[in-house]
C-alpha cells in the first residue's frame, strides 16, 4: 500500500502563488504516473497535471497550462505542483494520485492510490 500525503495548500489572493507537495511512503513502480487532480464543490474531479517518474512526459489540464508546473524529486519520492497567477476559479481541494501509466491519464479511476487532499482557496 502506497500512502500519499499532500501539503502546501492555503489561502492566497488572486495573482499569487502556492507550491503543493506530495510525498509518497514508498517509491512507486517506474511505470507509474503521478498526478494532481482538483475538485471544487459541485464539480467533477479534473486533472491538473501528470508526470511520470522516469520519462519526460508531462501533461496539463487546459485551464492551468502556462500557469502551473509539475515536477518531481526522485530521491525524495516527492512530486510538486507550482501554481502561479492563481485565479479564484482555481479554488478547490487538490489531490495527489498515483497509478500505472495509461493513455487515459485524465480519468481519475485509472489511479490506484490517492492522498487525503489539501484545500486551495484563491480570493478575488
Amino acid at each position: 500500500q502506497v500512502e500519499l500525503v499532500e501539503s502546501g495548500g492555503g489561502l492566497v489572493q488572486a495573482g499569487g502563488s502556492l507550491r503543493l507537495s506530495c510525498s509518497t511512503s514508498q517509491r512507486t513502480s517506474n511505470t507509474y504516473a503521478m498526478a494532481w487532480f482538483r475538485q471544487a464543490p459541485g464539480k467533477e474531479r479534473e486533472l491538473v497535471a501528470q508526470i511520470t517518474w522516469t520519462t519526460e512526459e508531462i501533461n496539463y489540464g487546459n485551464s492551468v497550462k502556462g500557469r502551473f508546473t509539475i515536477s518531481r524529486d526522485n530521491r525524495k519520492n516527492t512530486v510538486y505542483l507550482q501554481m502561479n497567477s492563481l485565479k479564484p476559479e482555481d479554488t478547490a481541494a487538490y489531490y495527489c494520485a498515483a497509478g500505472p501509466y495509461t493513455p487515459f491519464y485524465m480519468t481519475p479511476r485509472t489511479y490506484k492510490f490517492w492522498g487525503q487532499g489539501t484545500q486551495v482557496t484563491v480570493s478575488s
